[in-house]
């Protein structure tokens, strides 16, 4: 690994800098992101938490967590900065309210009506009804168009059913290396004919153009038109929950986006929508990898989920800096 990021990779972030709204006093709540992450099943409350707080840290104004009602009360006690809406339903806990995922779809959809990005599949589980009501989700999340990221559980929907984003170009997903070799044999994709890079394209070609965060030792992030490799360091510490901080962030990410596109503040416009989803997934993992370098340096073997967590606001500053002062 890199003692630090190569020239392509600091050129990136250069124009990952550009999109990332300043702070502006004519700004209003809402304007710099609305994140919703779609999971939280009674046995995982730790995932969505650590996903939701991590867009909060990030930057995102508003972010949310629609999960299963035994979650919920759990979530609750870990921040009170996150709005929990216990929508979603376990095959064993339904009720006269909602009893199919028709019913848990119908609830959430007015929420997506008001987000600028979701994340599905932190702490989801393998509970049919829960699965089926993402599935549904996501598909009204495509409706409207919404950037979407899928991992975990929630890439055991594409796994079993890949036309769920196939050709959905504001869809990423963020495999590590059991989920991508899975996801690759469900696609009929080769894992080991050629370089992780080429396979990583391949993969996100077979998908119909969705962009794919392939987590290593280094990332590969690729759309099937063109493949990136982050290199920023990482930490050494491999502990559960650490993409979670991956997913947040990169929600709040595809949420300033749609600040850009939408010319929320002065700048050059020099940025094409699919350029900031790609420089999107390529900013998310460099943050997270520098909150887990920071964090293993800080803690070493004892790094938790929870120290990367803590660490984004440094992490932020480190690559990105406030930068000059906007044009008014």
């Amino acid at each position: 690994m890199p003692l630090s990021p190569s020239a392509s990779t600091r050129e990136i972030l250069k124009n990952v800098k550009k999109f990332i709204p300043p702070l502006l006093e004519s700004m209003h709540k809402g304007q710099q992101g609305r994140v919703a992450v779609v999971g939280g099943s009674e046995d995982y409350t730790g995932a969505p938490f650590f996903s939701a707080n991590a867009s909060a840290l990030l930057g995102a104004d508003l972010s949310h967590v629609i999960c299963e009602p035994q979650a919920a009360a759990v979530i609750k006690t870990y921040s009170p900065n996150l709005m929990v809406h216990p929508y979603m339903r376990q095959s064993h806990h339904k009720d006269s309210i909602t009893s199919n995922a028709k019913d848990v779809t119908d609830r959430v959809a007015g929420l997506l009506d008001r987000m600028h990005a979701i994340v599905v599949g932190p702490g989801l589980g393998r509970d049919g009804l829960m699965l089926e009501s993402a599935g549904l989700i996501v598909e009204e999340a495509k409706r409207r168009g919404l950037p979407m990221v899928l991992d975990a559980d929630g890439l055991q929907l594409v796994q079993k059913t890949p036309g769920i984003v196939r050709g959905y170009e504001q869809a990423v997903l963020t495999p590590n290396v059991v989920e991508f070799a899975r996801l690759c044999k469900a696609l009929d994709v080769d894992p080991e004919a050629g370089e992780k890079k080429e396979v990583c394209g391949k993969l996100a070609t077979a998908l119909g153009g969705v962009t794919i965060i392939q987590k290593g030792p280094q990332d590969y992030i690729s759309n099937g038109q063109y493949t990136w490799v982050c290199d920023v360091p990482g930490g050494l510490k491999r502990s559960g929950g650490q993409g979670d901080t991956l997913t947040g962030s990169l929600a709040t990410f595809l949420a300033w986006r749609k600040a850009y596109m939408d010319r929320l503040w002065d700048h050059d416009n020099s940025l094409s929508g699919s350029d900031l989803l790609q420089l999107a997934a390529f900013g998310a993992a460099a943050l997270t990898r520098t909150c887990s370098r920071r964090a293993f340096e800080k803690k070493g073997r004892s790094m938790q989920a929870l120290d990367l967590s803590v660490e984004v606001p440094a992490a932020f500053k480190e690559l990105y800096g406030e930068g000059a002062d906007p044009k008014l």
